[in-house]
């Protein structure tokens, strides 16, 4: 398959490239910068020495995690690296997360799926997921 699952944060410069051709939404150059130096855990897919996929989790690490920036490269999609970079980031929770912790993940259309098969439910109706992008005003 000629594909390595790496335990490491990606870069700037990586994660806004797959951000942007997996379809997720920009980030701040500022943002990216305070935030992924504070992930708790990531994950890079390398295939022949370029990164085509990762996947990150944050949190407090103890009570609440979050699952997030689950981005595959198109070219490289359908070869089961969701599920790969998936299955890397439940095994360091399994390992790390205490009992009853929290964790959870924004699905985007079908996605849904792939995070049904590792356990993970809709919470609705009892609750709901909200969300707020920071707009600065000069």
């Amino acid at each position: 398959m000629d594909y390595k699952i790496v335990a490491r944060i990606p870069d700037i410069e990586t994660f806004a490239r797959l951000r942007a051709i997996s379809g997720l939404s920009p980030r701040s150059r500022d943002g990216m910068e305070k935030g992924l130096p504070n992930s708790l855990f990531a994950v890079l897919v390398v295939h022949r020495g370029h990164v085509v996929g990762m996947g990150r989790i944050i949190g407090d690490g103890g009570t609440a995690y979050q699952i997030t920036d689950i981005a595959v490269d198109p070219i490289h999609q359908g070869k089961g690296l969701g599920k790969a970079i998936m299955a890397a980031l439940i095994d360091w929770l399994e390992r790390e997360a205490p009992e009853k912790a929290y964790v959870s993940l924004i699905v985007d259309g079908d996605a849904r799926h792939l995070y049904g098969k590792f356990g993970f439910q809709p919470v609705m109706p009892a609750s709901i997921g909200m969300a707020r992008v920071m707009v600065k005003t000069p």
